[in-house]
Parts: structure tokens; sequence; C-alpha cells
């Protein structure tokens, strides 16, 4: 708590009740929705809350199911109580709420409304039927995802990255818990915290030597430099190198170097070849599926990626996780320089960008309502439980 920066909470509580986000053009927005009148909803009482789906921002945040009641539109609802957030945290919340009203783009996850309930920072944002990637890989694809769903993931998750860069922004958080899908195969980019900005007076630098206090949940995803913290700073490709370690994550259904000591961590990261995660040493040994295999395409670019696991069938034979899979050449020389030139890399060369409908065929039906039930709170009040860990919860904003 921060009683001794009074300043600071009360421009940040003047930045939180004065700002209105400007509604987004119609083509960013689901057409289920009648998302206007949602946008303009800063009334407590128009939100029933539904159920908890998640926590982050270093479990700062609740995110909960809830329901716009006078359209019956469902919504996403992150609530933080600020008491809470220490001066660096209050910087963060500020400058994620600033820049997401500036931000236009359909792989970037919109924030609709923002306002303050007492001490408690609302955030409304449209809700992702589908969840996280991350979500996906626990509930779906424990063994890993194919190769035509990583693709059509990581597709729109790279474009939404590319705009950040395009605008000056390094994201520092690319991981699969920040890649949501929704009920219509939309992905988008979300978990925009720890967004740190190139452009300083006017000018843009060309690397970045702010080093905020990482938590340890999000120390696999990122690149050696980041861990390195030393004086030749960072750049974007920052967040290039945190796409492959993502990549990897959802071919293997499990995330590198999780188990590593952040010393170790960053030793196995300088020793290995530049953006090129997949190497079975990263993974907990008694667990690790992935090695080398010339048994898929040869395209002359290198070896493909072998990975062995168990038969497993979700729902349906399209959620079947064969007991071999092969990943080509092109995935394995996916990681490239910067956003704009991964996105015309070969790999994604079968992906049409005008289409979303590809990945549902890929996917299980999406939850449109929640498993269970919350009393609504209306007034809302303060919750009085204490909140669970953040690693039982599936999702992570």
């Amino acid at each position: 708590k921060i009683p001794a920066t009074c300043c600071l909470y009360l421009f940040c509580f003047h930045i939180f009740k004065t700002m209105q986000v400007d509604e987004p053009t119609l083509s960013l927005l689901p057409s289920s929705t009648r998302a206007s009148e949602v946008i303009c909803s800063t009334n407590v009482s128009h939100y029933e809350l539904q159920v908890e789906i998640g926590r982050g921002f270093d479990n700062l945040t609740s995110v909960h199911l809830a329901r716009h009641t006078p359209t019956g539109t469902l919504v996403t609802i992150k609530i933080t109580n600020l008491e809470n957030c220490t001066e660096e945290r209050l910087k963060a919340l500020q400058k994620a709420v600033i820049l997401s009203h500036f931000f236009r783009h359909p792989n970037i996850t919109t924030y609709w409304t923002v306002f303050t309930v007492g001490s408690w920072l609302w955030v409304i944002s449209p809700f992702m039927a589908y969840g996280s990637a991350s979500q996906l890989l626990r509930t779906y694809f424990p063994e890993g995802m194919s190769e035509t769903l990583i693709r059509n993931i990581l597709f729109g998750a790279v474009r939404g990255l590319n705009y950040l860069h395009q605008n000056g922004c390094i994201h520092r958080s690319i991981k699969a818990s920040h890649i949501l899908i929704s009920g219509d195969g939309l992905v988008t980019l979300s978990g925009l915290f720890h967004l740190h900005s190139l452009v300083k007076h006017g000018q843009r630098h060309r690397a970045v030597y702010d080093f905020p206090q990482f938590s340890t949940s999000v120390q696999p995803w990122l690149s050696p430099e980041l861990l390195r913290q030393d004086l030749h700073g960072y750049n974007v490709k920052s967040d290039i190198y945190s796409v492959g370690i993502t990549a990897c994550e959802l071919a293997s259904g499990q995330v590198p170097f999780q188990d590593m000591h952040r010393t170790q961590m960053l030793l196995q990261k300088l020793k290995g070849p530049p953006y090129s995660p997949l190497d079975a040493s990263i993974f907990p040994q008694s667990e690790s599926r992935m090695k080398n295999s010339r048994s898929g395409v040869d395209s002359g670019i290198g070896e493909s990626v072998h990975v062995s696991s168990g038969t497993r069938t979700v729902n349906s034979d399209r959620l079947q996780t064969p007991s071999s899979k092969t990943f080509s050449p092109a995935f394995l020389s996916l990681i490239q320089p910067s956003a704009s030139s991964l996105l015309s890399h070969v790999f994604f060369k079968q992906m049409k960008e005008e289409s979303q409908s590809s990945i549902l065929s890929l996917l299980p039906p999406p939850c449109h309502k929640p498993s269970i039930s919350l009393s609504p709170a209306s007034p809302w009040t303060e919750p009085e439980c204490d909140f669970p860990d953040e690693k039982d919860l599936s999702w992570e904003f």
C-alpha cells in the first residue's frame, strides 16, 4: 500500500475517472454485440458478475465474466484494488490504460470502458469465448497443438505485435496466456501492463534501458538481453525471441525454462542459437518430448521437429493428438529480425488475412456461458474472500 504517494495516487484516479475510451470502428467489435451501448456504460449496476475466470497483473487483478444487463452482452471485467498497488504498479496500470486509449487494431485487446468504483479500477473488455491459448493447451492440447493451429494463432498475435512495434512500443510479455481467441476466431494480444514505449520527448530510441521487476512467472519467455540487464539494453527483437518461446510452448504443451533458476536460464539462453529455442534441454528431462528428426517434409531449410506423445481425443477427431507429429522446417526457421518480416515468412504463407473461420475448424465449440454462476452483486460490493493462487486459474491478463 502507498499512503505516502498521495499525489501519484490522486493523479491515477483522475486519469482513470476522466478518460473515456473512444469508440472503436465497428470492424474491431464482435458483430453479435451491441457494443456501442456497452462502451458508454460506466454504471456499475449495469454489470452482473457471473464468475471469476482468471487473475493477472501479478495476482493483483481479478478477471470476471460478466453480463451487461441492459443489452445482455457478455463482457470481461478486470477489477483491481488500487490501494493494494505499489507506486510502480500504479504507473504500469496508468500506462496500460492510456496507451490502450490510442491503440486501434483488431489483433490488440480492446478496452471498451475504464472507470473506478471507490478504490477499485474496472476495465471492461470484449468476452473472448475461447480464453487464452494457454487455456486451450491445458484443456484440449496437453501434448501440444498442430502446426496448422499454431500458425493460425501466431499469425494473429504477430499482426498485433507488428502494430505495436510500428507505433514504437515493446510488449515485453509475449506468451500463450496473453494470446486470446474470441468465439468467432479473432486472435488478440493482451497483457499490455509491461508495455514500454521507445518514443521519448518526440524521438524514437533504438534501445531501451528500462528493466522493471518482472515476475518470475514471465521470465521463461524473456529474451537474454532482458534477463541480462546490462548497458547494451534491448529493443523490439526481444519480443521476437518471446514469439519463438511461445511457438515452442504451443508445439510442446510445456513452458520452456519453467523450472530453471534465473541464472541457469540466462546461461542456457545465451549459449543457444539466437531465437531458436526448440531444444530438448530447455524442458524437464523427464517430460521432454521434442527431438530432431528428418521424417518431416524436407524443404532444404533444415531438420524438422518430431514430437512423440500419447494419443488423446477430446470431443472430436479434429482435437486428436497423434502418436507422433512432425513440424516442418518452416516452423523451425520461424523467427525473423522483425514482426513485419515474420508476417511474410513462409510459415504464414497459407494464411488469408481476411478470414478467421479456418481456426474454428481446429477448435471445439466455444464456451459462451460460464460453467458456474455467482450471485450478482448489485450494487457491487468489495470481495471479502482471499484470492486463490494464480496458478490455479485459467486466464491470465
